[in-house]
């Protein structure tokens, strides 16, 4: 039993439970309005991080399905399969429907207890975005700008807002600032993984935005996303602060330029290989350089979304009353 819940747990991305509670966290704090009743707000948060992490999971076995072939040449993803063939390729298939089935019935009764049909339209369009990302006959991730399109909306967009919505009903304009620049830099930390997998990619005719693009003006575009949308969050968080009457949080804010800096200087490095590999036509050894680097990505990520999930972790605390 243990380790059939752990092989679900590699087809399933279990590294994905971090990054989707910082989804909770920002949507709960940019949503959270006073007062609200602690039972109350203990459940909402339990059944809005249940859906979140039940769908990014759906998410992970179609793409874990549908790229089985590919993952078998990755000697990086020897784990990946390994796991996919113990299950047994039918069982996790049938594992995704009843899913499936079992979230639309929670997120049904969600909608029901909350009165809002926004919730479920978010939760239907994000969950069939996830998976037409990797399975056929869409598989968006080979449709070049179609594929970070998709990736925002399913990895940023859509958990952010269905944790949002479950917490209030209004638009706020900072909370929107907030989003984009979160939707920048989430595209901005992924385009390394890109690059990791872009020689798998091009031997295989998977044309995402980065094999389009080619390495050199991929890995200066996630350097330009990064900066872009930490200046937009942190701008963001700068104004909510100071109309919430709390502006001395705002020298926490420091804390933005410090991680967007550390990963910077990485993926500067990574512009450099590139230029080099392109320059030395294609050199093997660079190219191994290269996917190295690359491989350590999921530790960027971590830094610069939990700098954004303490920043959300602040602005939810300066709003609960005294």
């Amino acid at each position: 039993m243990f380790e059939t819940i752990k092989l679900f747990g590699i087809v399933s991305r279990a590294e994905f439970i971090l990054p989707n509670l910082g989804s909770l966290i920002m949507g709960l704090a940019w949503g959270f309005t006073p007062p609200m009743n602690f039972t109350d707000l203990a459940v909402l948060v339990v059944l809005s991080f249940a859906v979140i992490n039940i769908s990014s999971a759906i998410g992970a076995q179609a793409n874990t399905i549908s790229d089985y072939e590919l993952d078998k040449e990755d000697q990086r993803k020897k784990r990946l399969v390994q796991a996919e063939e113990s299950l047994g390729r039918n069982k996790l298939k049938t594992a995704v429907i009843v899913e499936l089935l079992l979230t639309l019935a929670l997120v049904s009764l969600f909608m029901w207890i909350q009165g809002k049909p926004i919730l479920l339209a978010m939760w239907i369009a994000g969950i069939s975005l996830g998976c037409a990302y990797s399975a056929p006959p869409f598989r968006l991730k080979s449709q070049s700008w179609l594929a970070p399109v998709s990736l925002i909306l399913v990895l940023a967009v859509f958990p952010v807002l269905f944790a949002y919505f479950t917490f209030t009903s209004e638009i706020r304009p900072f909370f929107l600032l907030s989003l984009i620049g979160l939707a920048l830099t989430v595209y901005g930390v992924i385009i390394p993984t890109e690059i990791r997998d872009y020689f798998g990619d091009k031997d295989m005719n998977i044309e995402t935005m980065t094999v389009h693009l080619g390495l050199v003006k991929a890995s200066f575009l996630s350097m330009a996303l990064l900066v872009m949308g930490a200046i937009l969050i942190g701008t963001a968080f700068l104004l909510e602060f100071a109309y919430g009457h709390y502006p001395w949080l705002s020298v926490l804010l420091l804390a933005v330029p410090i991680a967007v800096y550390i990963v910077l200087g990485k993926f500067k490095k990574l512009h450099s290989l590139s230029k080099e590999y392109v320059h030395l036509n294609g050199q093997s050894s660079i190219a191994e350089e290269i996917v190295r680097l690359s491989a350590h990505n999921p530790q960027w990520i971590m830094l610069i979304t939990q700098t954004y999930s303490i920043l959300s972790i602040l602005l939810l605390l300066s709003k609960i009353p005294q």
